[in-house]
């Protein structure tokens, strides 16, 4: 499964798809196992970041540095440019800024290794991707659309988000790697667990799609009207990018890492807050859903085109101490 993640991952999208299209009556059941799913998921993930590595990678200024300026700095700059343009529906308008303003932290890994990008890099900054995008967003939604409308999105989501989303895996993934140093059960769990990734995502992945498809209903013409902004968003973020990282002089590794953290969107993580929203606003959740599939889409041309962008022996590239 792991040598053909993303005919898995294709594969459970059109399977949720159909699912959702052939049992639509089953759609709520399904979004209650969005969060389960999803924090299973980020256990494992954080389960593959060993706590010291995590501390050690906090002092890789450069890379961090850059991954921040990509995600909250550029980011919020392609976005507002694009704003303007969107369809006037404010629930279209709010899934959108919703899923472009939070920075990727699942497969964003494993695309970023399939191109050649430092996946362990990627992998140690997460906590730290999930605290500042949960930390800013809210401060984003103000900018972009006044205290109005920021006022209908409740604080209390997002902090459940918080818990549920990146304490809770996080302190139960630091446990289980003090058990597997201690104990050889734990290893053999630490192992087993970290061998269910791609299935984990294939899951997640058939469950969100699975829940939402039946909502688009009269809102898919609405909701098609993103899709365009979905493939230009990851154009320009391809170039983008590759800019922050000749800005920080990265090498070709840690270049290509930071064009995908910049180009792939956190939908999974905040499907939850957009399901949160007031029903006026409900249609929010499927336009998140639906920058998951374009995302998708675009990472299988992002994982062949990348590394001609950056490409490897590139003697204009610097090298950053590890």
């Amino acid at each position: 499964m792991e040598q053909h993640q993303i005919v898995v991952y294709l594969g459970a999208i059109v399977a949720g798809a159909v699912v959702g299209w052939a049992a639509p009556s089953a759609g709520p059941g399904l979004e209650h196992l969005i969060n389960p799913v999803l924090g299973v998921l980020l256990y494992v993930t954080f389960l593959q970041v060993p706590a010291r590595d995590l501390m050690r990678s906090l002092r890789d200024g450069r890379f961090l540095a850059a991954a921040l300026v990509v995600n909250f700095v550029v980011v919020p700059l392609v976005v507002a440019a694009m704003f303007t343009f969107l369809p006037a529906d404010q629930a279209v308008r709010m899934g959108v800024l919703l899923v472009l303003l939070t920075p990727c932290v699942d497969y964003v890994i494993v695309f970023s290794g399939l191109a050649g990008g430092s996946s362990q890099r990627l992998l140690a900054a997460t906590p730290l991707l999930l605290i500042a995008q949960m930390l800013l967003l809210p401060a984003f939604l103000f900018m972009f659309l006044g205290s109005e409308l920021s006022e209908a999105v409740e604080v209390r989501p997002f902090v459940e988000a918080f818990i549920v989303l990146i304490v809770i895996p996080l302190a139960l993934a630091w446990a289980t790697q003090a058990w597997a140093g201690r104990h050889r059960a734990g290893a053999r769990v630490s192992n087993a667990m970290s061998a269910v990734m791609v299935p984990l995502m294939a899951a997640t992945l058939l469950v969100v799609v699975a829940s939402q498809v039946p909502k688009l209903g009269d809102d898919f013409a609405g909701v098609l009207g993103v899709v365009p902004f979905y493939v230009l968003f990851l154009v320009v973020m391809a170039f983008a990018g590759w800019g922050v990282a000749r800005l920080f002089r990265l090498n070709i590794a840690a270049g290509r890492a930071v064009v995908f953290t910049g180009a792939t969107r956190n939908s999974l993580v905040v499907l939850p807050l957009a399901l949160a929203l007031p029903d006026e606003l409900g249609v929010a959740a499927t336009v998140v859903v639906t920058q998951t599939l374009v995302e998708v889409l675009g990472m299988v041309a992002y994982v062949r085109l990348v590394p001609l962008l950056l490409p490897a022996g590139n003697s204009r590239a610097a090298t950053v101490t590890n």
